[in-house]
Formats: C-alpha cells, structure tokens, sequence
C-alpha cells in the first residue's frame, strides 16, 4: 500500500499530514501529487470529498518560500469552500510558517487589505478577487501555481469573465492546477489558452455503488412534505441533509421541520456570511440533526458523517444530482440517498438517469399521517392609505428573481 511519504512530500511536511490522522493517499492524492510536486500542469476531474485540497495544498506549500510575496492563488466558488481551503492549508503548513488569507465577498474589505499585505497564500472567490485587482490592493506578479478549485463550478455560477480576467493577470511562467467534477468546452477553451501541456487525470466514479443505496418514492405534492417527516423519523444513521431547488422553500421546509419537532437549520445564498457560517458550524457539531439546503451545500465543502441525503426536489441540472449524493458514502463509510418524486420531478429524475449510470430503486410508500405544510406569508403593509382605495394610483409589479444558490 502506497504511502504519503513515497510521493515525494519531504518530512517537514510529513509531519503535519501525520498530525492529522492521515496515513494513506486517496486516489486523486495518489495521481496528481507526484506531478503537482514536479511543478506540472494538471487537470484533475475528482468529485467532492476526494482529497483534492491536500494534494494542491501540498504542493503549494512544498513549493513557495514564506516573505516573498504572494506567490500562490486558489479560487473557489464560493465563501464556505474559501473559508474552507483556507483552514485546510493553516492546517498543512503548520510546522512550516506561511501567512494565508481568505479573501471573499459578504464581509469588510478593510481587514483584507492589510492581510493581503503579509500575505504569501490568498484563497478567494472570483469577484472579490477582481475588486483587489481593480484596486490594486492584490498584485499578481509573483504568482508561482495557480489553483481553480471547482471549476465547473465557478463557470456555472458566471464567473467565466472574471476568472478569464484573473488568469490573464497571473504570469505566463507559472504552474496551474484545474480541479472539476466535469470539463465542459468552456474550461476546455480556459485550459488550451493559459495551461502548459497539462497532465490530465480522472478517477474512475464519482460514488461507490457498493456503499451508496439509492431509492425513490413516488408521492403527490400535497404529502411531499409529511412523507420527509415520515422517514425522518423512522431512518437511523448521523447527519441529514435535504435538498430543496430554491431559497424559499428551503426556508418553508426548515421552519416547519422545527414546527413538528425535527431540529433543522436552512443554508443558502440568501444568508449574510455570519448566518451561513454559523448554520455550519452547528451542523458540524451535531447540534443540529437535519440541513436543509440549496445547492451551495453539494460541491466542495467538507461535511463529513452524512448518512443521508434527501432531495426534496429534483434538480434542473442533472450533474447538480451527482455532486448532492457525493455528500453521503464517503471515506468507506455506506450512505442512503432518498427522492421524493412529485409530478413536476419526474422530467428532471429521467434526465438524471439517462445522463449517469445510477441504480435507484422503487421504494413503497408507507402509509402517513398528512401534515400541513405552512408557507411563509406574504409581507403587508397594514397601514391605510390616506387617499382612500380610489387615490392609490396604479398597481406596482415586482419582477420576481429567478432563485439563487
């Protein structure tokens, strides 16, 4: 069995990963850490929960020298996945100093500029990155690896411009690390324009089948909702985690989980960053039993003991299906993903079995108790005109935004 010392990791840093607990490489740690550690390009396809960010981190670390400036940027999609990273790497170079920051939207700039000052790592999200650059308060210039972190991702979510232009700020001489769950030709144009030669690697599945069941419960929309309860209630294992495709009713279902005794907390875009990190962090500890969620909880972040995995909605893009089972069977532990399939799901659950070759099998539906599920009223202003009904004008209409993750 290979170990992480016959990778090419110098003793040094040996020691940190040895402090962590980990003794033996995952198989994207095992591909790509021998030629990160060469200073090669690589595009590596690995799902979340791989172990994807010790191998770039190991390679950053064994290769910049701490005071001379930045020297290595990661952008990820998201703040939860920077924060993340970031902390990841603090623990990685632990017996070696490096001064890293986290650099992301949704907080004050004004402490960034001074860590940006010191700093020899900076991982951070696409847009909050290009506002440094515009101010000129980041500078590129020593950039020695370059790392794009989910970046499927981070192109689905519209920051194909502002990683281009991030890119083209980098030097030309420099080492670049492309990890994705998939490589769609808009990454494959990014990786012909800025890559040199790049090693590519790919593992085998996305989950293991031998650890993951998969079941699926036709219902009406009406007991969608009671049916959750039901098998909330009645399936054993460690965290939960419920998929919903939009922010409001991810807020709807949370609160009536509370309502009816299951501990639940809802996560999405609509957050500030203290509620998001703080609903992690709870759910980190167990405090709380079920996390509700749209997709900004499927990719990247590190939240491990997930036994199951609900989706209360079938998402609209089917890769989305795969990135929310990769929550559950991890690290040889087994996992359980349950559907609850409406009407208005089972266009989006076919595209999911055309497109992957899952085996998702036809759960009974047992009998329930209905449950009302209360939305969340509409805000009204209560205050009376003071021109009566006939001096109101005409109606305002608000657009209504698409939902956001």
């Amino acid at each position: 069995m290979i170990k992480f010392k016959n990778l090419g990791i110098v003793d040094e840093n040996l020691m940190s990963i040895n402090d962590l607990g980990f003794e033996t490489p995952t198989e994207i740690q095992e591909k790509s850490l021998p030629h990160i550690l060469e200073g090669k390009d690589v595009i590596a396809g690995s799902a979340t929960g791989s172990g994807k960010t010790l191998a770039f981190g190991m390679g950053i670390i064994q290769n910049i020298e701490a005071g001379q400036g930045i020297q290595s940027l990661i952008l990820a999609p998201t703040r939860e996945l920077a924060e993340q990273i970031h902390g990841d790497l603090k623990d990685y170079s632990k017996h070696k100093r490096m001064s890293i920051t986290a650099i992301y939207g949704g907080v004050s700039i004004n402490p960034q500029f001074e860590a940006l000052k010191k700093a020899d790592i900076v991982v951070g999200t696409p847009g909050r990155i290009l506002d440094h650059l515009q101010r000129r308060s980041l500078n590129l210039s020593r950039i020695k690896i370059l790392v794009l972190d989910e970046a499927d991702r981070m192109l689905d979510m519209g920051f194909l411009d502002d990683v281009t232009a991030i890119m083209s700020q980098c030097p030309r001489k420099k080492q670049t690390l492309l990890f994705s769950v998939t490589i769609p030709p808009n990454i494959e144009n990014l990786t012909r324009k800025f890559m040199n030669n790049p090693v590519r690697i790919s593992l085998d599945c996305y989950v293991d089948p031998r650890l993951l069941k998969q079941v699926y419960y036709d219902v009406t929309p009406n007991i969608k909702f009671s049916l959750l309860f039901h098998l909330l209630k009645q399936e054993k294992g460690g965290l939960v985690m419920v998929f919903c495709n939009s922010r409001s009713y991810t807020d709807i279902v949370s609160k009536n989980l509370n309502k009816v005794g299951i501990n639940a907390m809802g996560i999405h875009g609509g957050l500030t960053q203290y509620q998001r990190t703080k609903v992690l962090s709870k759910f980190h500890s167990a405090d709380v039993f079920v996390l509700v969620c749209t997709d900004v909880a499927s990719r990247g972040l590190d939240i491990p003991n997930v036994s199951h995995v609900y989706n209360y909605d079938i998402p609209h893009d089917s890769k989305q299906y795969i990135h929310r089972i990769g929550r559950t069977a991890r690290a040889g532990a087994s996992g359980k993903v349950i559907n609850l399939l409406s009407p208005m799901d089972h266009d989006y659950y076919n595209r999911v079995l055309r497109e992957f070759d899952l085996t998702i099998e036809k759960a009974e539906k047992p009998f329930i108790e209905k449950i009302d599920l209360h939305q969340s009223p509409r805000r009204r202003s209560h205050k009376p005109s003071p021109f009566g009904r006939q001096g109101m004008g005409k109606p305002k209409f608000r657009r209504r935004k698409s939902p956001s993750y």
